[in-house]
């Protein structure tokens, strides 16, 4: 049996105003789900608060991955056990290298499995690193230039899905990875993800936008409005929002309309 995140009740604000007021989710190792919703209804949010950013003070509820209450611990160690975030908005690092950031990433997780572990080797790192650089189509002089600095938008959400599939989690959430980007782009992106999907990795992607889930084609779409999760079901609910927007959910649930 794969790994299970299972959100229990979250209730997070920021600055002591609530966001999120009550969010039940549970993902599997091998699922891919989708989470839509108008701006302001704490997609991004959920995101964060998963992977323990400090702005956000989670007020009630729990996380439970393999076990364990997430809450509890900090991101790094989130990170360590497996679960990823990919950024809306990538930070740049100047002077660290795209492969020196990713083999840092690595040794960090086995160091955290072995302290006694050496970290992997440069030429085991460098067979590695080129066949994930290979499986999504990326030239190899990526590897050598700094994290992100002077990266278009498409270069930016491409370097997520490398880290993605060189630090290999159980459980990887994306949160508005289409955001900002070209048609060109946007398929790129998506056929990357899609060439990582599998039994081994579950996958909890945050858009605005239907085309994204066109290429990923999640067997699980969620509708997140007013800070809670309002309306779960398969593709069809992503295709209800392409034809008609929020609208009709916004009365349905008697909220009140936020700007998209």
């Amino acid at each position: 049996m794969g790994a299970t995140l299972e959100i229990r009740n979250l209730h997070v604000s920021i600055d002591g105003a609530p966001i999120l007021k009550g969010v039940d989710l549970v993902l599997k190792q091998g699922e891919t789900h989708a989470l839509m919703g108008p701006n302001g209804s704490g997609k991004s949010t959920l995101a964060y608060a998963l992977m323990g950013h400090p702005s956000y003070q989670v007020d009630a509820g729990q996380v439970i991955f393999n076990g364990a209450d997430v809450l509890e611990l900090e991101p790094d160690e989130r990170s360590r056990m497996g679960i990823f975030l990919a950024f809306q908005y990538p930070v740049s690092v100047p002077g660290v290298t795209v492969a020196n950031f990713l083999r840092s990433g690595i040794n960090a997780r086995r160091k955290a499995e072995n302290p006694d572990d050496p970290g992997i080797s440069i030429p085991e790192f460098r067979r590695l690193l080129k066949q994930k650089m290979d499986l999504l189509g990326i030239d190899h002089k990526f590897a050598g230039r700094y994290l992100n600095e002077g990266f278009s938008g498409g270069e930016k959400k491409r370097n997520e899905v490398l880290q993605l599939a060189t630090l290999e989690p159980l459980i990887g959430i994306l949160d508005e990875t289409d955001s900002g980007l070209d048609i060109d782009a946007l398929r790129i992106v998506a056929e990357g993800v899609n060439k990582l999907k599998g039994p081994g990795l579950g996958i909890l992607v945050i858009t605005h936008y239907k085309r994204m889930l066109e290429y990923l084609q999640p067997e699980y779409v969620h509708l997140m409005m007013d800070g809670r999760i309002v309306e779960s079901g398969g593709p069809e609910l992503a295709q209800t929002v392409e034809d008609h927007g929020y609208a009709p959910f916004f009365e349905k649930f008697g909220l009140e309309a936020t700007e998209e």
